[in-house]
């Protein structure tokens, strides 16, 4: 079946019209990483307590952005259909109503955040002085949720028409601000480390303009509203919604169970955020061919060319794994360096080191699944994407990850290792699934009645 797929008669412009989508999804990836390289290094220049608050304070943001995800998951492909299908009233309905619920989700969440997020932090097993620099942080990360939201919304929707280049240069402007302001309000103005989070909200503020200069002339002017249109939204986005609710708690519980080891946790917890964004490096470039692959494959499903679309998710996994395999010897090559890089602390530094060496072993196999994962969301298959993810994390990485590194006192090499075993069991899922076909008949768009 999967030579079968190459065989493909259509596999030259398959491979073309993924790498079209792939690229600026690179590009744009690569700019999101820059963003977080520079977050982390101006929070380890200011102290290794702060670049440790900034990882805590991080994932909790992710966390209030939940929603979004989910509703950028049903956007793309409900919206990546509709594009590619005769129905182009029911597609410009769909980009009104998808905008529109981001800004209603923004709005609940981030006073949500507001509201109980001090209570959260004090509810964590971490050191006191974490606490204290987190609470500032994630305020501020409160107010620009909402510039989040439809960030994620409207790049999404860009993606989905055939417009990713303007995506693109929204995230490189992005980019660049945030970078500049990281460095101006955090060393230049009496903000110290909570510049970070203010860049972060004027930059996706910016972003957000640029987008819906992009989007006018795809949406009614009237902004009309579906119920219809966010059914099927909803049905198909709420899977990737609860599946990010348990990745990022596992991130969180992985955060809490280093907290629990007897020597150098606060070290080992910037040495994990710090790890991570280098990853990112990698990992990113492997989100950007998912959700290349997401457009494509529900491209092709909204032509009604299911076996063209089978065989696109199946060549953009494989140009996925080639370059994430190829930058994961890079990475590894010169692990030592970046760890230096962005942080001064000998024992940061060593711990970092030995998550590259560790960690980054499993990356090719996570394309492979990330992409294929990818191909099943742009389906509509969210469910059993979710139902991979969160039974290949809630019962391998993070009960493996207490086990063996509080239990047995094997400590972080172990909790490493305990994620690379969850990756390959979360591939195999996801094979298994992608190749039963099961997900032709997955999500059909209903029409606006």
């Amino acid at each position: 079946m999967f030579w079968q797929a190459l065989r493909n008669k259509n596999i030259k412009s398959l491979i073309l019209r993924s790498w079209s989508i792939s690229w600026p999804m690179t590009c744009i990836m690569f700019f999101v990483f820059l963003i977080g390289l520079s977050d982390v290094y101006v929070a380890g220049r200011i102290s290794k307590e702060a670049q440790a608050a900034y990882g805590l304070a991080s994932q909790l943001y992710f966390i209030f952005s939940i929603i979004a995800f989910a509703l950028t998951a049903g956007t793309v492909s409900v919206i990546s259909r509709l594009f590619s299908s005769s129905a182009k009233d029911d597609f410009s309905i769909a980009v009104d109503t998808s905008f529109i619920s981001a800004i209603a989700a923004g709005i609940l969440l981030s006073l949500f955040a507001l509201a109980f997020s001090g209570s959260i932090i004090n509810s964590f097993n971490v050191p006191q002085v974490l606490k204290g620099l987190t609470a500032p942080l994630i305020r501020i990360y409160s107010f620009s949720l909402l510039f989040n939201y439809l960030l994620l919304n409207t790049n999404g929707i860009l993606r989905s028409c055939g417009r990713i280049k303007q995506s693109l240069l929204t995230m490189a402007v992005v980019s660049l601000l945030n970078i500049g302001l990281n460095f101006t309000l955090s060393f230049g103005t009496p903000l110290g480390f909570k510049g970070i989070a203010v860049a972060t909200g004027i930059s996706t503020l910016v972003g957000c303009f640029l987008n819906l200069l992009f989007l006018k002339n795809v949406m009614t002017r009237r902004f009309k509203f579906s119920l219809a249109i966010l059914r099927n939204i909803f049905s198909i986005g709420w899977p990737a919604g609860v599946l990010q609710v348990f990745w990022q708690l596992s991130v969180l519980a992985l955060f809490l169970i280093i907290s629990a080891l007897p020597e150098n946790n606060i070290e080992i917890l910037a040495a994990f955020t710090n790890g991570l964004k280098i990853e990112s490096v990698i990992f990113l470039p492997a989100f950007a061919f998912n959700m290349a692959s997401a457009v494509v494959v529900g491209n092709l499903l909204g032509k009604n060319n299911q076996e063209d679309a089978f065989s696109a998710g199946i060549v953009t996994a494989l140009a996925g794994v080639m370059i994430v395999s190829a930058l994961t010897v890079m990475v590894m090559c010169n692990g030592s360096a970046a760890a230096a890089l962005i942080s001064n602390n000998d024992i940061v530094i060593r711990e970092s080191i030995r998550y590259i060496y560790i960690a980054l072993l499993s990356e090719p196999v996570m394309a492979w699944g990330v992409i294929l994962a990818g191909g099943l969301n742009g389906a509509g298959d969210t469910r059993r994407v979710m139902a991979a993810v969160v039974l290949s994390v809630w019962l391998v990485r993070v009960p493996l990850s207490y086990l063996l590194g509080v239990y047995f006192k094997l400590g972080a090499p172990a909790i490493w290792w305990s994620m690379n075993f969850s990756v390959a069991l979360q591939a195999i899922l996801i094979t298994k699934r992608y190749f039963s076909r099961k997900w032709f008949v997955c999500k059909h768009i209903e029409p606006v009645v």
